[in-house]
């Protein structure tokens, strides 16, 4: 494996280079949060599809295609479409209002007080997102090159957490295209051909499996409706998504691009899949199918080769992991510090130190969390449960109220909490539940409450 790990640190390198790059570039509050809000499509398109597949979208796919065959795909494909209609129906009215942050939308339509509460919310799902990724990095290193578990997330998450500090959404961008790049030959025109090849081809894979595997539904219609409920929706309100949304240079830039990028993320999920059910043929036995992506790279490639998909699967997790991060640390220095300060404003140097602290955050709960789809499935059920309501009654309901929307919040974010506690995170109620809770609470609330005088929805 010495070839292999050679190829690593070569790519682990190359992303500490770019980081220093988007360090010298990042000369501004703006530039280091929303890379001057100046990206033009090939930038854009790249950052967007980087962000949103990540080591859940890689190695989780691979375990569903694993388990589920074909359909395995939906995951990938509810946030391919989430993407989509992001970037065609709600990226014209973010980019005129200039933000930094989701919360900052609330704040315009309801008060300060709404922000806050917000902010809470989006602090833990930003923080869950950046871990889920770490924890596919130090899992990935851990099985191919036998390291300890602990090392593999700190040397990996390590890299991460450097150049996302030192330079900021710059660093992101220009290691997001990189990685964009990687990821897509290693993984889609490397490891899915030779896989397949292994496999003895298409009519093989189609031989050796039961047919089952070939059907889009094999993974239960609930669970893609759970999988939209919890991605689509999770996308089109998540801080980390809505901060490459403001990079945009202007609204076409957005549209084009970013729709490319969610188609882009649909035949991402394919490919996955398809690895995972030829890992299936080849790898039948396997102890724990969370490590299916990395025994079948382990045991289909040569030396070197092996290397160079490695990287691509630690390009979409450290994408990911790196675009959490920010998110975190922008809603800590933008929403929550500014308050403690009595409303001054954060600068440069507090960016950077607060995106270090965060990061050693999320390293810190990586070690303690195992599983990548559970943990991105607790993100989004927290996210999704507690946000979706009132932050869409704020963009489209003129009658919503400051009072309906804390409820909201609160009263969605505890049930979805409350329901994963009590079924498991794999469950289907923690979503649901908590959807039906925040908008009964939002809508009697606000009806019960005093009416706003402002409204952003006039703006957007």
């Amino acid at each position: 494996m010495a070839l292999d790990l050679f190829v690593v640190l070569i790519y682990a390198a190359g992303m500490l280079v770019l980081g220093y790059y988007g360090m010298r570039r990042a000369k501004t509050h703006e530039d280091y949060l929303v890379a001057g809000r100046n990206l033009g499509p090939s930038l854009y398109m790249g950052t967007m599809a980087a962000t949103v597949l990540g080591g859940a979208s890689t190695v989780g796919t691979v375990r569903l295609g694993y388990v589920h065959g074909i359909s395995g795909f939906w995951l990938c494909a509810a946030l391919g479409a989430g993407i989509i209609a992001l970037n065609l129906f709600l990226a014209k009215p973010l980019l005129k209002l200039k933000i930094f942050t989701v919360t900052q939308v609330l704040e315009k339509r309801y008060n300060p007080m709404a922000r806050q509460a917000s902010a809470v919310i989006m602090l833990a799902y930003a923080l869950m997102i950046g871990v889920t990724s770490i924890l596919a990095i130090g899992t990935v290193l851990q099985v191919l090159f036998g390291l300890p578990f602990w090392m593999s997330v700190l040397l990996g998450g390590g890299v991460v957490v450097v150049y996302s500090t030192i330079g900021g959404m710059w660093s992101l961008t220009l290691t997001d295209i990189v990685q964009f790049v990687i990821k897509t030959v290693g993984l889609m025109f490397i490891l899915l051909p030779i896989c397949l090849y292994r496999v003895g081809g298409w009519d093989q894979l189609v031989a050796k499996l039961p047919a089952s595997n070939f059907s889009f539904t094999e993974i239960g219609w609930d669970t893609i409706i759970t999988y939209f409920m919890i991605y689509f929706f999770g996308i089109l309100i998540g801080q980390d998504i809505w901060q490459r949304v403001f990079t945009a240079r202007d609204e076409k830039v957005a549209q084009y691009a970013g729709t490319f990028a969610g188609f882009y993320c649909i035949l991402y999920g394919l490919a996955c899949a398809l690895i995972g059910m030829a890992a299936h043929v080849l790898l039948p036995n396997l102890d724990n199918v969370n490590n299916a992506f990395a025994a079948i790279v382990k045991a289909s490639l040569p030396d070197g080769i092996r290397g160079l998909v490695i990287a691509a699967a630690l390009a979409a997790m450290m994408s990911t992991a790196s675009a959490g991060l920010l998110a975190a640390s922008t809603v800590l220095t933008e929403d929550l510090l500014p308050r403690l300060r009595g409303g001054k404003q954060s600068s440069l140097n507090i960016n950077r130190l607060f995106t270090m602290l965060t990061g050693i955050a999320v390293l810190g709960i990586a070690l303690v969390v195992n599983d990548v789809i559970s943990a991105l499935t607790l993100a989004y059920n927290l996210l999704v449960g507690g946000m979706l309501i009132p932050l869409m009654g704020a963009i489209f309901w003129k009658r919503a109220t400051t009072s309906g929307a804390i409820a909201s919040m609160t009263l969605g974010f505890v049930t979805a909490l409350v329901f994963m506690f009590k079924d498991g995170l794999d469950a289907n109620t923690p979503i649901y539940y908590s959807l039906a809770v925040g908008l009964v609470s939002f809508v009697l609330v606000s009806l019960l409450s005093r009416r706003p005088e402002a409204s952003v929805a006039r703006a957007i």
